[in-house]
């Protein structure tokens, strides 16, 4: 049976096994996913075919209502067209395979606020699955999916993560295009991606990002971003004070998913105080005028609104425009402080949640036991960062993750980051623009120039060679160097390694680039052309020809 079709037939054989009706909205029919999936297997090779989507039901998909949690009756018409995340999903192969529960405007990190019913844990039914993008964590951890599209606002693509032990993607906000999303509290919304490993999620989380002309909020990388994490990252870590928060079970989590930190990096406690009470602006302050906004138009009529979110919603409507604009002020300060605060630092590794409640716990105090869950993720996108949430299963009863958070932009550097946490390969196609940057010498990896390259953010792509028409001498610099020319007759492959960087930093690394080298185009084995390393012609003069051994490791052993 061919990929798409088998995997739709998967999917629907999950949805049936896992007979959790409130963890979608709207389902497509059976006949109408085949024939997609026919089209598709009858078509060109894609890189998400055969991938089952789900999708949040603020976030427009063509022919479905977006409901955003409200009763099927107050919002019956389907959306005209895919929001550009879908669309571009869509185009790359995935299957939308329907809609999923939601709390109600997205407004909640419980994952109970909804007409359509709470949404159960998919490991622990008696345990809250987490907010507002529940049923789409829910559907992938239970396979009914492979990825699904969330929002997060205040840690709704993170939290489910957490408590359902998969892995979510909230990028820096701007990436990804929120036209079709429709808002919780413009403008610190994002779409995000579940997925049960981080190569798939990343995978999406790439294809859906780039600009959309038509979205006022969309943003590109600045020219000097950072791809990658150092060999040995330096992170943050909450100091003692700053975990008083974490339930009994939580912290012994938190205490055995440290030690797994500790063998890929160099952790360094800091203050997180000033981080944590920038999450009360949002529900405390005046930035939650943004919730009257987005969903003030549906309160005058009572039926199916849930009383907690109804009562947020409401209460933000009081809001005064002097109000806002002092917290927006304040907001803007303490952003300046966190970039102070992370300096020096490749990121910081905080709990996702501190604890995971039941869903008679959240029944007894809705307010109190969600703003407890959103502890560790407010901040987040009120302070312009990037985040990904990956799960730690030490064996608990109960769902746990920690959260690499990075500066804005600065999404493959968590996304490395959460590789080597998770013991995977580092996945590409993620905040992965720049330049490709061929290196034969004392920037290879291992080599003593190598931590430059560390420095300004660059990433491994892979072992190369150069085209049969090369030479490679051994240069009187220090340290030892080599230099790669064009020798068209009597030249030869040299293996090098190819990296990427961005603009600013490649040009950053070209400002202080010492004599004799040089960098300009090189041409690889493949026929391809990248920017590499050379050096000046007169740097030849007296130079040992190396060539004959093909790289410069093997002439180093053979010394």
């Amino acid at each position: 049976m061919s990929t798409a079709t088998a995997a739709v037939h998967r999917a629907l054989d999950a949805i049936t096994a896992a007979d959790r009706p409130e963890v979608w909205i709207s389902l497509r029919s059976p006949e109408e996913l085949l024939a997609e999936a026919a089209a598709l297997d009858a078509g060109p090779e894609l890189p998400l075919r055969g991938s089952i989507l789900a999708v949040k039901d603020n976030i427009d998909v063509a022919g479905l209502p977006t409901t955003l949690g409200l009763p099927l009756s107050r919002r019956p018409e389907p959306a005209a067209t895919d929001a550009p995340a879908v669309a571009r999903l869509r185009a790359a192969g995935a299957i939308v395979i329907g809609k999923t529960n939601l709390d109600q405007f997205a407004t909640g990190l419980v994952g109970t606020r909804s007409p359509y019913g709470a949404v159960r844990n998919a490991l622990w039914p008696s345990r809250i699955s987490g907010g507002s993008s529940s049923g789409s964590a829910v559907a992938v951890a239970l396979g009914m999916a492979d990825l699904a599209l969330g929002t997060d606002t205040a840690g709704s693509g993170r939290v489910p993560a957490a408590l359902n032990r998969i892995v979510g993607i909230k990028p820096t906000l701007g990436l990804v295009p929120v036209l079709g999303m429709r808002d919780a509290c413009r403008p610190f919304d994002t779409i995000t991606v579940f997925a049960r490993d981080l190569a798939s999620g990343a995978a999406a989380a790439g294809i859906m990002s780039g600009p959309d002309p038509a979205d006022g909020l969309s943003r590109v990388a600045p020219a000097d971003a950072r791809l990658a994490a150092p060999e040995r990252p330096a992170l943050g870590i909450p100091r003692e004070e700053d975990l008083g928060s974490l339930d009994a079970a939580a912290r012994a989590s938190w205490d055995a998913a440290i030690e797994r930190w500790a063998a890929v990096a160099d952790l360094h406690p800091i203050d997180i105080s000033p981080l944590l009470a920038t999450a009360k602006l949002l529900y405390e302050g005046a930035i939650v005028a943004g919730r009257s906004a987005a969903a003030g138009e549906f309160m005058a009529d009572e039926d199916g609104l849930d009383p907690t979110v109804a009562g947020i919603v409401r209460r933000a409507a009081a809001v005064t425009g002097a109000e806002y604009v002092r917290d927006r002020a304040a907001l803007e300060s303490a952003r300046a402080a966190a970039l102070v605060a992370l300096g020096g630092l490749d990121g910081l590794v905080i709990p996702t949640a501190p604890g995971h409640p039941t869903l008679d716990e959240v029944a007894a105090d809705p307010l109190g036991v969600n703003a407890w869950m959103g502890t560790f993720t407010n901040f987040v996108n009120l302070l312009d960062l990037a985040a990904i949430a990956v799960p730690f299963d030490d064996g608990a009863d109960r769902g746990f993750g920690t959260t690499i958070v990075t500066r804005a932009f600065e999404d493959g550097v968590a996304l490395d980051l959460a590789a080597r946490f998770l013991d995977e390969p580092v996945p590409g196609g993620f905040a992965d623009e720049g330049v490709d940057l061929a290196v034969f010498g004392a920037h290879l990896r291992g080599q003593p120039l190598n931590p430059q390259l560390g420095q300004l953010g660059a990433r491994f792509i892979r072992p190369i060679d150069t085209a049969e028409s090369y030479g490679l001498y051994a240069l009187d610099t220090v340290p030892p160097k080599p230099g790669l020319v064009h020798r068209p007759a009597g030249g030869a492959s040299i293996a090098g390694e190819l990296w990427r960087l961005s603009p600013g930093a490649l040009g950053e690394f070209l400002a202080v680039l010492p004599a004799p080298m040089t960098l300009g185009r090189i041409e690889l084995s493949d026929g391809t052309e990248v920017v590499g390393f050379g050096c000046t012609p007169a740097a030849l003069d007296g130079a040992q020809d190396i060539t004959a051994h093909g790289s410069w490791p093997a002439y180093l052993a053979a010394r």
